[in-house]
């Protein structure tokens, strides 16, 4: 698991593509949760994901920090 990639998602940053409008954050109710999950968005659809899963999918997608066109920069 990429430390860097995780860290991003445990602050707030929202990684995505937005060509292909998907989007991977955690929301603000899953900090400091112990098995906290993420939700990836993909053209409107969302699923859940722990954390150890959506950092696989960021690194296979090569998914960046991005801006939401809901949520902005930041999940929370």
């Amino acid at each position: 698991m990429s430390v860097i990639m995780a860290e991003e998602l445990l602050s707030g940053l929202i990684l995505g593509d937005r060509d292909n409008e998907q989007y991977l954050y955690m929301p603000g109710s899953e900090i400091g949760s112990d098995n906290p999950m993420c939700i990836f968005e993909e053209h409107g659809n969302k699923t859940d994901l722990h954390l150890e899963e959506a950092v696989e999918l960021a690194k296979r997608l090569t998914l960046k920090p991005t801006v939401h066109p809901v949520y902005g920069k930041r999940s929370y």
